[in-house]
């Protein structure tokens, strides 16, 4: 058996994605200790009762201490402090990283409290369900996903290849993108989605009296795909959108021109607009298929079951 990645991980914060790290690290053998930490009491018992790590820790610091490699599963807002405590924890040649789906806040806030003999080397590991909690997670969760590392100007070439070899071991596809494009790149194809779910859904809230629940009795596949994407976790996007607001409100004025342009469309009967905009949004879905983002198997709201491809397509991966 070949030796693992790493000799010690630490998961700080096992929720859906932390979670599945661990499962994922175990099953490829990437660690050859797994160290876990979460200030929920409850979270720790069941993070020990499942097995997902060899020590459990309430201390962000003291699963930090001595590990190859760090990585923050927690909410973006509290990215910081837990980087406070876990700083001056991290041996020398450590590596410290996250999951977040926004960089620029969490390397403002992070990359202060990083000492001079670690590395911190951003990442986003685009994986999700609506689900949340150590059982939610599953070790294929990140099988075939991208994850995206945001190494900074200044990180060590060696720890962005370490930390690339652990995604690529633990089943993702990996590439690199600037701290910037990547915030503006999730703006437009996970945060404005998830921000326009919340908003059908939420309009669909309040006119269930009206319709006196027709809209949940006769919700069609489209409005059920919306209500999975709205019951993602509200901490974290609460989050997500509060810390990246610059790249959200760009791409959403974006999004009200173009919807202002579809509204005009359809009052003036321009059918020809609609047509021309239907046609090349079509394409776009086939690019994803093609890309093995998606599945083109007919879904209807139906499964029985999940597969492993029903599994973070549009939900991101953690927080």
């Amino acid at each position: 058996m070949a030796e693992p990645l790493f000799d010690r991980v630490a998961i700080i914060g096992v929720g859906l994605i932390g979670s599945s790290i661990a499962r994922a690290a175990r099953k490829a053998g990437l660690a050859r200790t797994i160290a876990a930490a979460d200030q929920d009491a409850s979270v720790r018992e069941r993070v020990a009762a499942l097995g997902l790590a060899d020590e459990v820790f309430e201390r962000s610091g003291e699963a930090a201490a001595e590990a190859d490699l760090v990585i923050v599963c927690t909410p973006v807002g509290v990215c910081g402090p837990v980087a406070a405590e876990i700083g001056p924890r991290l041996k020398p040649g450590a590596i410290l990283s996250d999951v977040g789906s926004v960089k620029g806040a969490v390397v403002r806030d992070m990359a202060p409290h990083v000492p001079a003999h670690a590395h911190f080397v951003p990442a986003h590991p685009i994986a999700g369900t609506e689900d949340s909690g150590p059982d939610a997670g599953f070790a294929e969760l990140f099988d075939g996903r991208w994850a995206i590392l945001t190494p900074l100007e200044s990180a060590d070439p060696a720890a962005v290849a370490a930390l690339r070899a652990f995604w690529e071991g633990a089943g993702a596809r990996v590439d690199t993108m600037t701290v910037e494009h990547h915030d503006l790149v999730f703006a437009i194809v996970s945060h404005v989605p998830h921000l326009i779910a919340y908003n059908i859904v939420g309009t669909a809230a309040d006119l269930e009296e009206v319709t006196q629940s027709e809209v949940i009795k006769y919700s069609a596949s489209g409005f059920r795909d919306f209500t999975r994407i709205a019951a993602s976790d509200p901490t974290m996007w609460r989050d997500v959108f509060l810390n990246n607001r610059d790249a959200v409100l760009q791409m959403l004025g974006r999004f009200v021109e173009d919807l202002t342009a579809l509204q005009r469309a359809i009052r003036w009967g321009e059918g020809d607009k609609l047509f021309e905009l239907f046609t090349r949004t079509r394409e776009i879905r086939r690019s994803i298929i093609e890309q093995g983002q998606d599945t083109a198997a007919p879904d209807f709201g139906r499964r029985n079951a999940p597969s492993a491809g029903d599994h973070g397509a549009i939900s991101p991966p953690g927080p």
